[in-house]
């Protein structure tokens, strides 16, 4: 058992990219589906898929690569960690890359992009970063 399972999901990712893999599997939780949910909405993955084998429940996230085989993602990064956290207003969130990135945000309402956030007025904990 991992002590950050975001970390652990965004590095089940990266490698998988990194390999070029069609899907990669990842352990399922209310909070890792949300942010599939949210990659899949901004276009950073083309699916993904809840999977129940036996007692143990799955993720299969399917990536996405642009037509000459290199991945959509360039860059995953977690931001707020178990040893610092960081938390901002929602007069305190940045674009990411000039508005081509998102950063993905928990907040009292769910988690959601920065754009979001931004649009809501509300503020919360930067859990990653997507460019």
């Amino acid at each position: 058992m991992t002590n950050d399972p975001i970390a652990d999901m965004l590095t089940r990712i990266r490698n998988a990219l990194q390999a070029r893999h069609p899907k990669v599997d990842v352990p399922a939780s209310r909070l890792k589906t949300e942010l599939a949910r949210i990659l899949k909405e901004e276009g950073y993955i083309l699916n993904y898929k809840l999977a129940e084998e036996g007692v143990k429940r799955t993720i299969k996230i399917y990536l996405k690569y642009q037509a000459n085989n290199q991945p959509v993602i360039s860059k995953l990064a977690r931001v707020s960690r178990s040893g610092s956290r960081v938390y901002v207003g929602h007069d305190g969130i940045r674009p990411v890359l000039g508005g081509l990135g998102i950063n993905i945000m928990s907040t009292p309402r769910g988690l959601m992009t920065g754009r979001e956030a931004r649009k809501q007025g509300v503020g919360g904990e930067v859990l990653c970063q997507v460019e």
